[in-house]
């Protein structure tokens, strides 16, 4: 069984940020194999840095449902291979860098919350899987 893996540009510097990142993360880790990478380079760095088959997270990606995004979700889960995301650093990835993307939403954000999105859309991706009352539709 695949893990999922974050990859986060550097640590939420804002307490509260962090904090819910954690939350998310504590929540997933004893059900999901889920590993969080935290790493502070330039932009090209950082990107070159991260798996080609990494998906980038970016306002102009590919859109998901928070429902269809739990059937990918289903699929990285049990997949042999790891799946890796990717948070951008402050300015984004650069542009026609060749990765896949999916986008959180349209309108921007800052990264940190950006990160914490993403947590949050995992763990509900888990409860949707599960059938539980967290996500209410």
């Amino acid at each position: 069984m695949g893990r999922v893996v974050v990859h986060l540009h550097g640590k939420p510097s804002d307490r509260n940020m962090a904090m819910l990142v954690e939350e998310y993360s504590q929540r997933l880790k004893s059900r999901v194999r889920l590993e969080i990478h935290s790493v502070k380079l330039v932009a090209r760095e950082y990107l070159s840095s991260l798996p080609d088959s990494t998906i980038l997270l970016d306002e102009g990606g590919e859109e998901f449902t928070s429902t269809e995004f739990a059937e990918r979700f289903a699929e990285w889960t049990i997949s042999q291979e790891d799946t890796h995301l990717a948070i951008g650093p402050a300015d984004g990835f650069p542009k026609n860098n060749g990765y896949k993307s999916i986008s959180l939403s349209t309108m921007t954000m800052p990264h940190e919350l950006a990160a914490v999105v993403l947590m949050e859309q995992l763990y509900r991706s888990y409860e949707i899987g599960r059938g539980s009352a967290y996500h209410r539709a």
